[in-house]
Formats: C-alpha cells, structure tokens, sequence
C-alpha cells in the first residue's frame, strides 16, 4: 500500500444511494472535497472523464462492476464500497484535527481493527490538536518567511515540540 491523500480541489464523482452512500458523502464533505459531482446509478461519460477519483456506495454488483470497468478504461483510480477486488485506492479510518489529519488501513482486511485504533487515536489526539497543528504550521511559515534552510526548519520545529510537551507525545 501507498497513502496518499488527494487535495480539496480533485475533480470526485460519487455514485450510488442508500446508506454506504451518504456515509461516503459526509466523509468527502468533511474532506472539504470542493469539486464532486453525485450520480445514481451510471453516470454520463461527461462525469467519468472530469473525475479524477471516483466512488461507488450502494449499487447493485452489474452497476459495480459497470462502474469500475468505465473508472479504470479512463484510467481513473477508483473505491467500490466493500468489494475489494474492484478497488484500486481504499480509504483509510480517519482522525481528523484540523488540518492534522491521522488514518490506519489494514487494507481491508481487518476493519474492526481500524475501527478499534481509530478510536484509540480519537482519545490520544482530542479536539485541542487542531490548535497545536495550526501553532506548527505557523511556526513553519515563519521560519520559511525568515529564509530559514530545512534542516534549521526540522530543528526549531522538534524543539519547539519538545518545549511544548502535548500529551501523548511529551
């Protein structure tokens, strides 16, 4: 596996109904994914090629495997929501702080274990991590601003992190 993670601005398609679906909706929304476009079944060719990610939650196994034939003919990586061999990117569990975002895969093979980490991530890093993300972050832009090299960047940011002493890393 690679983890990657895509930038608001990626062109997504989201296709399907149900509750896989609006689960997968309410997780790209949160991602702040500015560009997706939502379909019901089979979307027109104009949306299979404007995507630059497609998911699928909620349809039926032809519209399944309809749908991750036409992503991948487009070279488009594509997540059929619980049938793995017609995915090619899987999404991870995710903890999200701000812009401080943390994720475990077990690349499907054990979601209970996601789930149970995710949860014990969600208690070690609560909601005050988006404020010490952001207190690095602006700590960086400075340090660049001042023409500070990347190992000077590296070195101030540790101390910084060690000074700080946020629980669970002090």
């Amino acid at each position: 596996m690679l983890p990657l993670t895509f930038i608001p601005a990626t062109p997504v398609l989201l296709v399907g109904g149900g509750p896989a679906f609006e689960k997968r909706r309410a997780l790209l929304q949160a991602a702040g994914i500015a560009r997706l476009t939502i379909c019901g079944t089979r979307p027109d060719a104009a949306a299979l090629d404007a995507a630059r990610l497609v998911f699928g939650a909620g349809l039926s196994d032809e519209d399944n495997e309809w749908l991750a034939a036409e992503a991948r003919a487009r070279g488009i990586p594509v997540n059929i929501e619980d049938v793995p061999h017609l995915c090619d990117v899987h999404v991870p569990s995710i903890v999200r702080r701000g812009e401080l975002l943390l994720t475990i895969s077990t690349a499907g093979g054990a979601p209970a274990l996601s789930v149970a980490l995710r949860e014990w991530l969600s208690e070690q890093f609560g909601p005050e991590w988006a404020d010490h993300m952001e207190e690095m972050a602006a700590l960086r832009r400075r340090l660049r601003a001042a023409g500070a090299k990347p190992p000077e960047i590296i070195a101030a940011m540790r101390a910084h992190l060690a000074a700080a002493a946020w629980p669970p890393l002090a």
